[in-house]
């Protein structure tokens, strides 16, 4: 296999120098020699050399002026310099090595030590090459493997959200819808600067498929209570609002299993445990209050009243989208955080096709949470 010479470039304006120096790497590369920048910025726009040799001292522009023009350039700026030059003090080695040449070589040179130092900087920069290469690859892997996984999580996901609607057939689509609300609800917050910076810690798309999960409890809830079409029991409300303990239990066992931390699991975990608890303290499982309920909760409350006011059940007709708005309205400082309801309220309209014609309050008919 046939392989390109490596194009070096020697810029000195002593024409002595230049032809020492193409004598000496002329054998194992192709060489072009010009007496100036002013040759070399011509010689330039139509190739792209492996290496250049550059002067320092020369009247029309310095070594150092040059290499400032060139490292400012992307064709260039991963091309080693190397500086030829007759001034021996250490200043001026460090000066030149600080705008980014890759050596220094004295005047008047040996052949074969020029030879040598750019033969180690020809390898050095295949060898660059080549880890770019290879970091690449890796990366590319890295990201096939990731996808992967994520495909996988994304099924197991969709299964286990598919179970629970299955068994809770009243509710079909509630996790789907949800979702999407809180897509809409977290657009709105980052828009209008509510939580914005507790939302910029979190990977978004990580906290918007745990959601699905926030409803996983409700495996363990009985078929006679889940599908009762009727309003519940005291009895019968008890047990179901279990759901959101046996939720965080499931998760933080999938937790303890897991070789590593997990926000998505984190994020998922606190919402299955906290989607009911209520601003002014009387929701469930704990009787949380106020900021103690943890973001993650505070808007899929939101988005799961929302959704379950809208969906018709058998127990309860749908409520339009303006009645629902108005209901939410209505549960700020009780139900909801007032910041959210008031940034749900404002962006309503954008919502839904309709428009919000007024606030008043209207409260839902036997309805139950859950």
């Amino acid at each position: 296999m046939l392989y390109a010479r490596k194009i070096v470039i020697i810029v000195d304006d002593d024409p002595i120098i230049l032809k020492l120096a193409r004598n000496s790497l002329m054998n194992k590369y192709d060489v072009f020699t010009v007496p100036g920048p002013i040759k070399l910025f011509n010689l330039l726009e139509r190739t792209t050399p492996d290496l250049i040799l550059l002067d320092v001292l020369m009247p029309e522009m310095s070594g150092y002026d040059l290499i400032k023009i060139l490292k400012k350039n992307d064709r260039f700026i991963d091309v080693p310099v190397i500086f030829l030059t007759s001034k021996f003090d250490i200043a001026s080695e460090v000066e030149g090595l600080t705008l980014g040449a890759a050596d220094y070589l004295h005047k008047p040179f040996s052949p074969m030590l020029l030879l040598k130092r750019v033969e180690v900087q020809m390898q050095m920069m295949e060898q660059r090459r080549e880890l770019r290469i290879l970091n690449d690859n890796l990366q590319g892997m890295v990201e096939q493997k990731a996808g992967s996984i994520l495909r996988l999580q994304n099924i197991v996901l969709q299964t286990i959200s598919n179970l629970v609607e299955c068994r809770d057939d009243v509710t079909g689509g509630h996790v789907e819808r949800t979702e999407r609300i809180l897509r809409f609800l977290v657009q709105e917050m980052l828009a209008q600067d509510v939580y914005k910076d507790q939302l910029h810690s979190w990977n978004l798309d990580v906290f918007f498929q745990s959601s699905q999960l926030h409803d996983v409890g409700k495996i363990a809830i009985p078929d006679a209570i889940l599908l009762k079409p009727e309003k519940l029991s005291s009895e019968e409300f008890e047990t179901m609002k279990q759901h959101t303990l046996f939720g965080e239990k499931v998760i933080e066992q999938i937790q303890h299993g897991a070789a590593e931390e997990s926000m998505f699991l984190t994020h998922a975990r606190i919402m299955a445990g906290t989607h009911h608890e209520k601003w002014n303290g009387t929701g469930y499982p704990r009787g949380l209050a106020g900021a103690a309920i943890p973001l993650q909760g505070q808007v899929m409350a939101l988005a799961d009243v929302y959704d379950a006011l809208v969906s018709e059940r058998p127990y309860k007709k749908a409520f339009t989208h303006e009645e629902a708005v108005r209901i939410i309205g209505e549960g700020s400082g009780n139900m909801f955080n007032p910041d959210l309801v008031c940034l749900f309220i404002s962006a309503a309209d954008r919502f839904a096709p309709s428009s919000i014609a007024c606030l008043h309050v209207i409260r839902p008919q036997n309805s139950r949470e859950a």
